[in-house]
């Protein structure tokens, strides 16, 4: 079974193509949403991110904030570097425990990593292919704003911390534009799935 990553910037459209990928029929596991789950419920990684912050990540039940968690650790390069050495090592073993599953079961064509982080963290050099979604600044502004959870700056901010998009561009072996419609969308994906099967 194929190892497949799914990465692109804040606001690229990754969360809708995983969507459509899953629709498709693949497993898709989500980095990101792994990450905060083992963030709120394992006591090592939280043992750690507090020796690595201090208190102040904490809230008032002395349990880890995210947004307090969130402003250290997207404040710079060095502080999203500690943050990701604590989480991602946790993050890495989850997704082989998963795949080891799920390749057992022999239900889906391929297994597909959804993560913003995938070439920061090292993780492409584990995948057989990676697949970037891209699109123009605006787009990517407008859809990450609508959202309502961060605020401009903070959006920019977390933009400034990825990778630009000619960097993952130059290593992705699929490329997914997205600044049509919802159509053309779904017909790039059909393509690019169907070289994997």
């Amino acid at each position: 079974m194929l190892r497949i990553g799914l990465t692109g910037g804040i606001g690229s459209g990754k969360s809708t193509v995983s969507k459509y990928i899953r629709e498709l029929g693949a497993y898709v596991f989500d980095a990101d949403m792994e990450a905060k789950k083992i963030l709120t419920e394992n006591e090592t990684v939280q043992s750690e991110l507090i020796a690595e912050f201090g208190t102040d990540i904490l809230n008032a039940q002395g349990a880890i904030d995210r947004k307090k968690l969130a402003r250290v650790g997207f404040q710079d390069e060095d502080h999203q570097l500690r943050l990701n050495a604590v989480i991602h090592p946790y993050v890495f073993a989850e997704i082989d425990r998963q795949f080891n599953l799920v390749s057992q079961k022999n239900e889906y064509p391929v297994f597909v990593v959804d993560g913003a982080l995938i070439y920061e963290s090292g993780l492409d050099q584990h995948l057989d292919y990676v697949i970037v979604v891209t699109s123009t600044l605006r787009n990517r502004m407008e859809r990450a704003i609508k959202r309502g959870t961060l605020t401009r700056e903070e959006i920019l901010k977390r933009m400034d911390l990825q990778w630009s998009d000619e960097n993952k561009l130059s290593l992705a072996d699929f490329v997914i534009h997205n600044d049509g419609t919802e159509e053309d969308l779904k017909a790039q994906v059909k393509e690019i799935f169907a070289t994997f099967i």
